[in-house]
């Protein structure tokens, strides 16, 4: 039977995903609390994981080993890369990659984002719940979601600089602090994975709204889209 580990980067979308679940038990493990239940009707596991990509892999360890999920979805917020992404747009990841890791100097055939001892530079993303993450945004905000690439790093980038640097380094279209983190933890364990990002603002700064109002707004769109990410994997048996 399918299970799905749903990691939340944000303590409001998590409340509002919990409210929907049926049937939940609560446990501990490495500082997180993990809600175990039925959304609709999918056996399903939601954690906030924290902030980082250390966290983020321990949340994607602890959900394989004490928790059997059968597949990982992570939502949350990221800054824009896109010119044509608007806030509150969806950025469905169809491969993550690190921005931040950089091994050249060690090894000049290595780029960024590439792991030592990893043949593959960014972690693909399982094709089919790409598409039922983009098939489920549609559904909640039609003509509002992209699929593509999503670096993560352990920095707040907000200069324009940076975003250009990490546009040419990984080529993708928003950038968070986790997402890599998780793909490459789901990668490892061979468990299917996609990640949700939610847009926080316009890649040139365009355009601007206060945190508690895109805070609102992004928690009930992206829980919006993980129950119907639920609805079609519990669907497809």
């Amino acid at each position: 039977m399918k299970k799905l580990g749903i990691i939340g980067a944000m303590s409001i979308e998590v409340e509002q995903l919990k409210e929907k679940m049926t049937d939940v038990s609560v446990t501990q493990r490495a500082g997180m609390t993990f809600y175990e239940g039925r959304l609709e009707q999918l056996p399903v596991v939601v954690v906030v994981c924290g902030v980082g990509k250390v966290n983020a892999a321990m949340c994607v360890q602890v959900l394989c080993d004490c928790f059997r999920v059968t597949h990982i979805v992570n939502t949350g917020v990221a800054g824009s890369l896109c010119a044509d992404l608007d806030i509150g747009d969806f950025v469905i990841g169809e491969s993550a990659i690190y921005h931040d890791f950089d091994c050249h100097v060690l090894n000049p055939h290595y780029v960024v984002g590439q792991v030592p001892g990893i043949a593959i530079r960014a972690f693909p993303a399982d094709k089919q719940l790409v598409n039922f993450a983009f098939d489920a945004a549609q559904t909640v905000y039609a003509g509002h979601a992209k699929i593509g690439r999503v670096a993560s790093g352990d920095q707040f980038v907000s200069q324009k600089e940076k975003k250009q640097q990490i546009i040419d380094d990984t080529q993708a279209l928003c950038t968070e602090m986790e997402g890599a983190a998780i793909a490459h933890t789901a990668w490892r364990n061979c468990v299917p994975f996609v990640i949700i990002r939610a847009i926080s603002d316009k890649a040139d700064d365009s355009a601007q709204m206060d945190y508690p109002t895109f805070e609102a707004i992004a928690a009930m769109r992206c829980a919006a889209v993980t129950c119907e990410m639920a609805k079609k994997i519990f669907q497809d048996g």
